[in-house]
């Protein structure tokens, strides 16, 4: 196991070093590929989405890799393969999956939300359940994992349905500024296909991490991990059962790559990015925050630990936002709700402001929005 797990982390490890800037991304792909759990990847072009994913699909030695960009006419025979036509003559009716995604062990389909009706149902299954179902003809994929990616958000609700296939949603932007230079060097390197040692896993060897997950135990977390899905359907988060069923496979993964097979408190870190719109990052981000600030195990995941120093200018801009809506009154209970997770969200972020002048300020100002929720209830 221990063998296994370090060869996946120096995987990932080559990968971030490939793409400044992009650990996040990188950690989260790790997870999801553990957990045999599809990601998707949202963010405007340019922001080498579809390159680190190929990257990652390169240091696996035996894989085969499917990449697709989709559009409003693409058909099933693109994705899944045509028709054999020697076993048609034949009268049977039997797909030639040969180099198509129905053999791949890592899938990537490019702007996800251009499919249309004639593979949306085939795609369904194949991201649920792993398995292809095309007339009689039913085959189960060894896929890893399934990568879907798009600029932007779904708003048929016909594609709400694909959208919940994708476990992780991972918001892809460009770097820091302060990182710019590492991009444009490493960047350099990258296009002149500069050799470097590539780390190298095995699919077999991926399979039995994945198999190990599942031996994860959970129980240190299961009450805690209950009670914060409660607390974020009552925000109005949507979790369905299944969802949240499958969220253990992504904590159980955070276990694992850090060589722990049990769950910790700052495992929970990956709730972060279960969210369905951009509105709902930041709320995610402070209950998850204030729940798993509370772990110091000192074989936490590096991404539990990452809580970027805030722009005190912008704190205060969001407090005098939530100021203004809870002045104007007629709220519902729900726009209530969200508004003191958004508060209780800056107020943790306003522990991490540096300069102490500032921060008294903000914390004064984000006291009295306290004491007016208090005088209403």
């Amino acid at each position: 196991m221990t063998q296994n797990i370090e060869k996946l982390n120096s995987v990932l490890t080559y990968v971030k070093d490939t793409f400044v800037g992009k650990n996040d991304v990188v950690d989260l792909l790790g997870i999801c590929l553990l957990a045999r759990e599809n990601a998707f990847l949202y963010g405007p072009p340019g922001t080498a989405k579809s390159a680190i994913v190929r990257t990652l699909a390169k240091t696996v030695k035996d894989g085969k890799n499917f990449e697709y960009l989709l559009t409003r006419f693409t058909e099933p025979n693109e994705i899944f393969g045509p028709f054999d036509i020697r076993k048609l003559k034949e009268g049977e009716l039997l797909t030639n999956t040969e180099g198509m995604m129905p053999e791949a062990s890592m899938v990537f389909l490019d702007e996800i939300f251009n499919a249309n009706s004639a593979i949306l149902n085939s795609l369904l299954m194949a991201l649920n359940e792993k398995i292809f179902k095309r007339g009689k003809e039913t085959k189960h994929l060894p896929a890893l994992m399934f990568v879907g990616a798009s600029n932007v958000l779904p708003e048929d609700e016909a594609l709400n349905a694909l959208f919940d296939r994708f476990l992780i949603r991972i918001n892809v932007d460009y770097v820091n500024p302060d990182l710019l230079q590492q991009v444009l060097l490493a960047g350099r390197k990258l296009e002149n296909n500069v050799e470097t040692e590539i780390p190298e896993i095995l699919s077999q060897e991926i399979k039995e991490l994945q198999n190990l997950c599942k031996a994860i135990d959970l129980k240190p977390i299961y009450e805690v991990y209950l009670n914060t899905i409660i607390n974020l359907r009552n925000t109005g988060i949507a979790i369905s059962d299944r969802r949240a069923v499958k969220l253990q496979n992504l904590i159980a993964a955070s276990a694992l790559i850090c060589g722990r097979n049990e769950a910790v408190l700052s495992d929970l870190w990956v709730l972060k990015h279960i969210w369905d719109t951009e509105e709902q990052i930041e709320i995610l981000e402070g209950i998850i925050n204030r729940t798993i600030e509370k772990d110091d195990h000192p074989k936490s995941h590096p991404q539990a630990l990452q809580n970027k120093t805030p722009d005190p200018e912008e704190v205060m801009k969001d407090v005098k936002i939530l100021v203004e809506k809870w002045d104007l009154g007629n709220l519902s209970f729900e726009e209530q709700n969200v508004i003191k997770d958004k508060l209780r969200y800056l107020q943790t972020r306003c522990d991490w402001i540096r300069n102490p002048e500032q921060k008294q300020y903000i914390q004064q100002e984000i006291e009295s929005l306290w004491q007016k929720i208090l005088q209403t209830v």
